[in-house]
């Protein structure tokens, strides 16, 4: 990597994409003949759930969106063949919007390819990101774009919402594998080089062989304070600029031309309120941000392509609802991704009465209409044929072709990080015995992560993913079946039988919000949840019973994991990589004659944690002169000097520099509180909430969490209130669930760092019991829990309890607190102490919520 020099203000960026006099004429000639309402279609996208053809040639929209999880038909399994089907069949609908026009305006067509093309079925899912940083080859990212774009084309498809060049700061945040490195340096190097495999430069974008690349999330996602997903940076612009846009820079001189907004806010005097006194008082999030958006990206960086929005953001700047974005739009977004059907057309209505009474200047629409058919002249959209007729349409087989595949397995084999490698155990014997285990041996969702088919990625298998290998596929097709045993959780230790234990551990696959662990949660593996936890016990099992050991692990994001590596002769990090299990085993197995069949050549992107506390950046950034540690950071010595730095990997020749055994965080204050003496009432008891909790919605469109009213009915996408009486005439909620993931939960308002520790009810044989009654019994699993996190942390299902009780009549139901802590869940940390999840439809009503003492049964 090339050392970074430090910015003391916001650079003027030449991109690699210039100004094209011609296509400004073009652009000048057909903007002067649209009307307002053909303006306003070019700067929404809408998600294909959610809209037709029809709706394109009506309402003459400008492009659309395949969420994750959203297939043509919703099938699951839709071939290339069915892709180009659907693109098609918009495209059309462009053409027919303007039959009557004398131009014409393709449409564009956007999706999240974010590792591989990810969201279409038997595509080369490559690793996510955090593992491509460990590589340290900028050159593999150029390839991978190339082959990436190659895959989207094939389905009809002309726009990425990737790369992702955050520079993730906190561990915590459910989003770290999506940056390369919590160094800018690595960032910065890596941004051009996909900008470039993705759009091919300024010629190449013309063709039907690249897309239009995106860099995300303008800016300082991944600087939030305590990894909050959509939570608040509070960085000096100084810090902003040289940590946080290092890969805007050389993304942007690549020729990326469009920029994704971040969902995070920006708490500094420069952010400021662009329209003050005209509603609420801004609330500092970026899409509401014209100093960032206009001043700095559009202005002083000279950026003249496409600003975009996040999914559905608008909603959460003040001064905005799901169905207005005209704040938004005055701040500088030229493009509003507006997921629900009702939700699009009420921002394109608002839009137009925006721009009537003088609320949205004219020139902004103009503005943002010129960036929208400049970029779409500059990808070649009114030359390229439809999606049916593009070269790597007719194609076959583009979609997960061999030489992808193996372009997927080098990234996968380069990334892998070894960090101990005692007695020369690797690299291991092919023809040995091999015990694989541990909960990620034969998981394949553990090495794809999330945004793989599906949004969180966590439903998937074997069958979504053709030709994937897991780890225990790949040590099979090694040893051979006979001295390959697979158990993920063996039940006997025999250490007769087995040369070596292969233990593969990792993380459960998440993406944003569910993979975000709380404030006040160890980022030590073994705590985060009881299966981990297991594999924690099985490395010690197969300690006590002498076994060799080497441990892989399969993570976004480094955890304290002291004692797993304490407990293993050799420890690797192989990160998230993707479907071919066979690039981690390049290295961990050697050819006939006992010779590595390749070195490891992975090195941390970031640094890994000595105690369970360490759970933010911790290395001073060499190229910023006085640098100061931010209150969101944590100073690289003392308790959070971290047990490997940043850099740091072996190779299969290196001595290892540590002594080993690894010092243990053993600093724990675990003392329980004494037994409780009485209940804690949460709603109900007579009058109202419980002292201080109130009621909120979450869910799908909805994560921005919507405040339960106890006055009126409370509406929105997931899920629909009312406020209602019990039995004994206190309050009640009656809670209609509409088919989408949704939750509702009892919170304190204010900080939600400051839990509380309820041990002393589990303690005094307490339960956490309610009153309900059922006028719909729930359509899907329905979920107890006291968090807000689930399913990162576990959920009891009540559903056969709620089909089972009679439809109209208030029953009770009661949960013992011992139950719930045996499932996982964590109370010494409440804030959420009742929640409620379903994906399905139900009608519930809740009353007299309350944890109890003394009164388990």
């Amino acid at each position: 990597m090339h050392p970074l020099e430090h910015l003391p203000d916001w650079p003027r960026v030449t991109s690699a994409v210039p100004a094209d006099p011609a296509v400004e004429e073009r652009v000048g000639a057909v903007l002067a003949q649209l009307t307002l309402e053909e303006k306003i279609g070019q700067m929404l996208q809408p998600e294909l759930a959610e809209l037709t053809p029809e709706d394109v040639t009506a309402y003459k929209l400008g492009s659309a969106l395949n969420g994750a999880g959203i297939w043509p038909g919703g099938a699951r399994h839709a071939d290339p063949s069915d892709w180009v089907k659907t693109t098609d069949a918009y495209w059309e609908a462009a053409e027919a919007a303007y039959a009557d026009r004398p131009f014409r305006i393709p449409f564009m067509w956007a999706t999240d390819a974010v590792h591989g093309h990810n969201n279409v079925f038997g595509a080369t899912i490559f690793p996510h990101n955090i593992g491509l940083g460990a590589a340290r080859d900028p050159e593999l990212l150029r390839r991978i774009g190339a082959a990436t774009a190659r895959e989207i084309t094939a389905t009809g498809m002309d726009w990425t919402f990737a790369p992702t060049v955050t520079t993730p700061r906190d561990r915590r945040w459910g989003r770290y594998y999506e940056g390369w490195s919590e160094e800018a340096e690595v960032v910065r190097a890596y941004a051009g080089e996909m900008v470039h495999g993705l759009q091919g430069g300024a010629e190449g974008l013309r063709t039907d062989r690249h897309v239009v690349s995106c860099v995300k999330h303008w800016v300082a996602d991944g600087g939030t304070a305590d990894g909050g997903d959509r939570g608040t940076c509070r960085s000096p612009e100084d810090l902003v600029r040289n940590i946080h846009a290092a890969g805007y820079f050389s993304g942007l001189e690549a020729g990326a031309q469009s920029v994704m907004v971040s969902f995070s806010s920006w708490d500094d005097p420069a952010n400021y309120d662009h329209s003050p006194g005209t509603g609420e008082p801004y609330n500092l999030k970026v899409h509401g941000s014209r100093y960032l958006i206009t001043d700095v990206l559009k202005e002083r960086m000279g950026f003249d392509g496409i600003v975009i929005s996040d999914w559905d953001a608008h909603a959460e700047v003040s001064d905005c609802s799901i169905g207005d974005a005209g704040y938004v739009i005055n701040a500088g977004v030229d493009v509003l991704m507006v997921a629900g059907r009702d939700a699009w057309r009420s921002v394109i209505e608002r839009a137009l009465a925006g721009v009537r009474s003088g609320v949205i200047p004219e020139s902004r629409i103009d503005d943002a209409v010129r960036r929208v058919l400049r970029v779409k002249m500059r990808a070649g959209l009114w030359e390229k044929p439809r999606p049916r007729d593009r070269s790597t349409a007719r194609e076959t087989g583009v979609l997960g072709c061999a030489e992808h595949r193996a372009l997927s397995r080098e990234a996968a084999r380069k990334s892998v990080v070894l960090l101990k490698n005692t007695g020369g155990v690797l690299p291991l014997d092919p023809g040995g015995r091999v015990l694989v285990t541990g909960s990620g041996a034969d998981d394949i969702q553990k090495q794809t992560g999330g945004w793989t088919l599906t949004w969180q990625g966590n439903d998937v298998d074997l069958a979504d993913l053709p030709g994937a290998t897991t780890v225990a596929g790949a040590v099979r097709g090694i040893t051979g079946d006979a001295r390959c045993t697979v158990d993920p959780f063996p039940e006997r230790i025999e250490p007769e039988r087995h040369d070596v234990a292969l233990v593969v551990i990792g993380e459960d696959s998440y993406a944003e919000m569910r993979g975000t662990i709380k404030p006040w949660r160890s980022i030590g593996y073994a705590d985060l949840k009881r299966s981990y936890a297991r594999d924690l016990e099985t490395l010690r099992r197969l300690r006590e019973a002498g076994m060799r050991v080497v441990t892989v692990m399969l993570t976004g994001r480094p955890l304290y994991t002291t004692e797993e590596i304490n407990l293993s002769d050799a420890f690797a990090v192989a990160w998230l990589p993707g479907t071919e299990g066979a690039g981690i085993t390049d290295v961990l197995f050697g050819g006939p004659d006992g010779a590595p069949r390749y070195d490891f050549r992975g090195r941390l992107p970031a640094s890994w944690p000595r105690s369970r506390t360490a759970s933010a950046a911790n290395r001073i950034p060499p190229h910023i002169p006085g640098y100061r540690v931010p209150p969101e950071e944590q100073a690289p010595e003392g308790e959070h000097e971290p047990l490997f730095p940043y850099g740091f990997g072996l190779s299969l020749d290196e001595p290892d520099p540590n002594r080993h055994p690894l010092p243990l965080d053993t600093a724990r204050d675990d003392t329980p509180p004494p037994p409780a003496t009485g209940p804690l009432p949460v709603l109900g008891g007579g009058s109202g909430t419980g002292p201080g909790y109130g009621f909120r919605i979450g869910g799908h469109n909805t994560w921005s969490r919507v405040d339960i009213s106890f006055e009126e009915p409370t509406e929105c996408l997931v899920v629909r209130s009312e406020p209602g009486t019990a039995e004994d005439g206190g309050p009640a909620l009656s809670l209609r669930f509409k088919g989408y993931p949704a939750f509702v939960y009892a919170q304190r308002p204010g900080p939600q760092s400051d839990p509380l520790d309820l041990r002393g009810h589990a303690a005094a044989d307490g339960c956490l019991a309610f009153r309900v009654r059922v006028t719909e019994r729930p359509s899907q699993p329905l979920y107890l829990a006291c968090h807000d996190d689930y399913p990162a942390q576990p959920g009891l299902d009540l559903t056969e309890r709620l089909s089972g009780l009679p439809e109209g009549s208030w029953a009770e139901l009661s949960v013992p607190l011992s139950r719930l802590a045996q499932l996982g869940m964590d109370l010494r940390h409440v804030d959420v102490p009742f929640m409620l999840y379903t994906e399905g439809t139900a009608e519930i009503a809740v009353a007299d919520v309350r944890w109890t003492a003394g009164e388990a049964p």
